[in-house]
């Protein structure tokens, strides 16, 4: 029994010279924060990461996104640790050979639709032929709008794309440039109440999964580090659920945009996910296949595979005892 205790004690002193072992090759962790993450702002002005990682001397460096596209940019190009996207935005990532991995479920949201103004008399995907469409390539109101386009019997050839960042494409469809616009929340929303734009066409199945994404190459050198940055994570999320007048506050200063704006953006969002698994899975490859089928990813790309590599569900189960 003794020997057991002391081959017990010698595992878990094992296990925590590890941990220090990696805290101590780490001077920063690069972490991304975003609108369209709720949880993260949460994250950010609560200083979680701050307060987890003191005791080891790691800074905290926040970095915004302003899109999945530019989340994965900063990813692939090592500006960033973790960065925030659409499920279906890390798969198209992941296809063209970034290295990430999602790790974790931040929202369930409906964050993205097709938006016109009210005047234009575009009512359906079908009204789109021959019209011009603000779009952020690489994001979930992207991959949104060629599912549309697909199940309308159209293509991109149809229409004519003007590649934006969403804040830009709202813009462009404020002023006339174009006839509609990808829209992503809570620029959307703020279109919506703010313009009185219309959401000509919604489908919340559509929209893939808010997800966390680490760098690969990061994920196997500090799995503990992983870790604990989902642990913080988990935090924020929790709190965010339980004073949603402080989540509001937060997404307010952050965006400068009004209550109702907000409070629009937040009905159409979901926190009350957080281990990425099966139902993650599901939607991600449907999107990947979709997109397949509308030769936006080459037919020679096993979606299944590649979604089944970017997925991995085991640095929250075991981060949240789950």
């Amino acid at each position: 029994m003794k020997s057991f205790v002391r081959l017990a004690l010698s595992v878990l002193a094992g296990l925590v010279a590890v941990g220090t072992a990696q805290a101590a090759d780490v001077s920063e962790i690069r972490v991304d924060w975003a609108t369209y993450n709720p949880v993260s702002l949460i994250l950010k002005d609560e200083g979680i990461l701050e307060k987890e990682f003191e005791k080891d001397g790691i800074k905290i460096t926040w970095v915004q996104s302003a899109g999945s596209n530019k989340a994965l940019e900063f990813l692939n190009a090592g500006s960033l640790d973790f960065g925030s996207t659409a499920g279906a935005a890390a798969l198209i990532g992941r296809v063209n050979g970034n290295p990430i991995k999602s790790i974790y479920v931040y929202s369930r949201p409906e964050w993205t639709a097709l938006v016109t103004r009210k005047d234009t008399g575009i009512t359906n995907v079908q009204d789109l032929k021959g019209k011009s469409i603000a779009v952020t390539r690489g994001t979930d109101p992207h991959i949104f709008l060629v599912r549309a386009l697909a199940d309308a019997g159209l293509t991109e050839k149809d229409v004519s794309l003007v590649l934006l960042q969403h804040a830009d494409g709202r813009l462009a469809l404020k002023r006339g440039d174009v006839d509609a616009w990808a829209g992503l929340d809570p620029i959307m929303a703020s279109a919506e109440i703010e313009d009185g734009d219309v959401l000509f066409y919604r489908k919340p199945e559509n929209n893939s999964w808010g997800v966390l994404n680490v760098r690969e190459e990061f994920a196997a050198a500090h799995p503990d580090l992983v870790k604990r940055v989902l642990a913080s994570y988990e935090k924020a999320r929790t709190e965010a659920l339980k004073d949603p007048a402080k989540l509001k506050a937060a997404l307010v200063a952050a965006t400068k945009l009004p209550d109702t704006v907000i409070a629009r953006q937040l009905e159409r969002t979901n926190l009350t996910y957080s281990v990425i698994g099966d139902a993650q899975r599901e939607t991600i490859q449907a999107a990947g296949l979709a997109l397949q089928k509308a030769e936006v990813i080459k037919a020679d790309v096993d979606v299944t595979k590649t979604v089944s590599e970017l997925i991995d569900p085991s640095y929250a189960s075991a981060a949240l005892g789950q």
